[in-house]
């Protein structure tokens, strides 16, 4: 048979990306074992039912039609009005372009603004599927590490060092997954001003804005940096809508024209009656601050509940779905750690190293379960170092 694409084949490095702990412990819940599991962002409860009876009602409205490129105009205006709330500048209709979700505008952003052969730099720890976007693109990448005593804030003279004469972009995720670091204004100006002496793409994942606890900052307010910046949005953790598929991108109008293009190959667009109903919950905040605070007290409550632990310290900046919790004083190994952790006490957690280097001697702990299993899982992890790491 014809062989596959060189770009296919290589979107993977050939391992599963750090996922082998969480692939291991849905295998032994299949096979009946009691796992609690605190390893991926992804809600415990259903989307709010405002917002499920809105894709019902449009459904039953017969909006099963195919929609436009941009999106449909109710959507584009929410999207760009809750943008204008979110980011702290104005956003126009003309700057947003919906999107299958923020994995498929971060897809499309790196289609936009790189070329085969480019030059990516990744701030670290990152979302698992940066490195394998960025292969899609045909594109190189240099790692650049903030580090967890600086408090996971990248440091402009780091990622200075990695620039090379073929580097497009600078990609980042703030609020962090999987830190929670809310970059500051210090550190975004650092970045930016590499952007502009470089001119360079700023590729700015802010799709955990709404769990900032009113901190988050976007580099596209900063001077000279609106021109430059591709800004990923997601409903997917604001508003419980992970299944759902809807993200947009923020960028300058004739930005926003090649990305129109790019759905016309791609996905020709987002549904319809799912447009109408996120279109609802966007002008309705349905179910934002009820989120933020579900998880604010669900991180109070794992932090009081492993604050007599010894030897492990917790980062949790400004509230948001995780807890990296530092297990650098008991072993360096967090794959292992938490191998072992999962077979013998049926708690499944994602070792740091699994979001890059720079998380080495850490595990995060996803806060998508209620308050008393993250207690019971405090307890396990309790039960597991005083028994294997005396």
């Amino acid at each position: 048979m014809p062989q596959p694409s060189h770009r296919i084949t290589h979107i993977s490095s050939g391992n599963q990306e750090g996922w082998e702990v969480y692939l291991r412990g849905i295998e032994m819940a299949r096979e009946g074992q009691d796992i609690l599991t605190l390893a991926i962002g992804d809600h415990d409860f259903p989307t709010p039912v405002e917002i499920r009876e809105a894709a019902k009602h449009a459904l039953d409205a017969g909006h099963t039609k195919y929609t436009t490129m941009q999106g449909i105009p109710e959507l584009v205006s929410a999207m760009a009005k809750v943008s204008t709330e979110a980011i702290g500048m104005p956003v126009s209709d003309a700057e947003v372009i919906a999107t299958g979700g923020g994995q498929a505008g971060l897809y499309a952003s790196m289609q936009a603004a790189l070329d085969p052969g480019d030059h990516v730099i990744i701030i670290s720890p990152h979302y698992v599927t940066y490195p394998g976007t960025v292969r899609a693109a045909g594109c190189s990448f240099t790692l650049v590490a903030a580090e967890a005593d600086d408090g996971f804030q990248p440091r402009a003279d780091r990622i200075a060092e990695a620039v090379r004469p073929n580097t497009r972009a600078i990609l980042m995720n703030t609020p962090n997954n999987p830190t929670c670091a809310i970059y500051d204004r210090e550190t975004l100006e650092g970045i930016a001003g590499l952007c502009i002496r470089h001119d360079l793409w700023l590729i700015s994942d802010e799709v955990y804005w709404s769990l900032s606890g009113g901190r988050h900052i976007s580099p596209r307010t900063l001077p000279g940096m609106k021109e430059r910046t591709l800004i990923v949005m997601s409903m997917s953790k604001s508003h419980a809508m992970t299944g759902w598929r809807v993200g947009w991108v923020i960028a300058e109008p004739d930005m926003i024209h090649n990305f129109m293009q790019h759905n016309l190959v791609n996905s020709y667009g987002i549904s319809d009656f799912i447009s109408r109903a996120a279109a609802e919950a966007l002008d309705r905040g349905n179910g934002v601050g009820e989120l933020a605070e579900t998880f604010h007290r669900r991180g109070e409550a794992f932090l009081e509940a492993i604050s007599g632990i010894n030897r492990i310290h917790a980062h949790n900046d400004a509230g948001g779905m995780y807890i990296m919790l530092d297990i650098r004083e008991i072993t360096m190994d967090a794959q292992k750690f938490a191998f072992e952790l999962l077979e013998t006490e049926k708690l499944c957690t994602m070792p740091g190293d699994s979001f890059g280097p720079s998380a080495a001697g850490h595990l995060r702990i996803s806060l998508c379960q209620p308050e008393e299993l993250l207690r019971e899982a405090a307890k396990r992890l309790e039960r597991f170092i005083s028994t294997h790491y005396t």
